[in-house]
């Protein structure tokens, strides 16, 4: 029978068949013979191929389900008709069937800056779908998981089902790495650093064992000229400086049309000023967090990177606190443009276009949580679909969970 691809079968690369110059035989397993030749791809035509993809992307994940609906039962129709030799074969009285079973021991990782609600949230699913679940809690905050167990135990909950553990903060990996290695665990769930959770999801992947991640974000907010100003700025500084900014949902950048800047500025300070004024500055969880944010800010001003509101240089009474602090001027190259502050430090960018805001917006290793400012619910849903993120809020903080819906994420978060 003729080949229809000739004696070499190409690549197929940009919708065009690509024979390649190097080749490499297809042996039949059954008559130890050359059947035909295969063209042989290179690092350069993986690469093509990764591009070319990426680009289509952008085009196919925009249409709608009907043509891509179409398309596939084309495809079906296709495929019935050069598939004359082979056949399909239905057993008439057979019936099947899929049954969600519990995976056993879940090793559930949940952080210091929501202990209650994410604690709750990692062990409640396992346990609710018949699994147990060892829940290791920050050592900052070992008194929210002792709480939700013994809330567990008092309500009937059998030995054993759920199990704490607490350590000092030097035996971290140690004890993390033999738990995770530990046969019996057959599941690991993590909310916390991105850098953190690559080291968990390496582990467990070696082992072959699942993981479910929640790591960091770098939250924009998109202003646009149409939106109540007043309701934008008290978004922001809600969305950027609740819990002092250490929520991975925070807003660490906010995009704002270059029609209203200079009034959505004075508006967003005066909020500021309103709800976080306090000259005592926002408690952070240690010493390292407020270096971290300080130095950020040096460097960023250092590179050109103006004050919007607050004192980079303010010192409180308390080691661990620090006013918030509002930079403009921010390009991406400088450190705050990329790093997550996990701090009351936040960013304005002023935009020309949505097109330009949707860019900048993508312009992160993260993608977990944004928020969209405008009085055009149809302009705010283009702008949220075109974002890549986990979850957008329209006309809200960035800072938001829907407990009944599930909470995406894009890339490293």
């Amino acid at each position: 029978m003729a080949l229809p691809f000739g004696s070499t079968i190409p690549l197929w690369l940009e919708g065009k068949e690509i024979t390649t110059s190097t080749t490499y035989d297809v042996i039949s397993s059954a008559a130890g013979k050359v059947l035909y030749k295969s063209s042989y791809a290179s690092v350069q035509d993986a690469e093509n191929a990764i591009r070319s993809a990426q680009m289509a992307f952008e085009l196919w994940s925009q249409t709608k389900p009907s043509v891509r609906r179409n398309i596939l039962l084309r495809a079906a129709g296709i495929l019935d008709e050069r598939n004359e030799r082979a056949a399909l074969y239905c057993k008439n009285g057979k019936s099947a069937m899929v049954l969600r079973e519990p995976y056993g021991v879940v090793l559930s990782i949940a952080p210091w800056n929501a202990p209650y609600m994410l604690a709750l949230r990692a062990c409640l699913g396992p346990l609710a779908m018949g699994n147990t679940v060892i829940l290791k809690g920050s050592e900052a905050s070992p008194s929210a998981y002792w709480e939700i167990a013994s809330i567990l135990h008092e309500a009937g909950l059998p030995a054993g089902c759920p199990n704490t553990i607490s350590h000092r903060p030097q035996d971290a990996a140690l004890i993390t790495t033999a738990v995770i290695a530990s046969p019996p665990i057959r599941k690991v769930t993590f909310t916390g650093s991105t850098k953190t959770g690559a080291i968990i999801t390496s582990q467990a992947a070696k082992l072959l064992k699942p993981t479910l991640m929640e790591l960091g974000g770098k939250a924009p907010t998109i202003v646009c000229e149409d939106t109540d100003l007043s309701q934008a700025a008290l978004g922001c500084t809600l969305g950027a400086f609740l819990h002092s900014g250490q929520i991975c949902m925070s807003t660490e950048r906010i995009l704002v049309c270059e029609e209203v800047a200079a009034k959505f500025k004075e508006a967003l300070k005066g909020t500021l000023e309103a709800v976080f004024g306090d000259p005592n500055g926002l408690v952070l969880v240690n010493e390292h967090s407020v270096l971290k944010n300080k130095q950020l800010l040096e460097d960023a001003i250092s590179k050109g990177a103006k004050v919007v509101y607050g004192d980079p240089h303010h010192q409180t009474e308390s080691r661990t606190s620090v006013r918030p602090v509002v930079v403009e001027g921010v390009h991406n190259g400088m450190d705050i443009y990329h790093t997550e502050s996990f701090g009351p430090t936040v960013s304005v960018i002023v935009v020309r276009s949505d097109e330009e805001a949707i860019k900048i917006a993508k312009d992160t290793d993260y993608g977990l949580s944004a928020a969209v400012f405008t009085e055009d619910l149809r302009r705010g849903l283009i702008i949220a679909k075109r974002i890549k993120s986990g979850a957008v809020q329209i006309n809200s903080m960035s800072v938001h969970d829907e407990s009944a819906l599930p909470h995406g994420r894009y890339k490293k978060s």
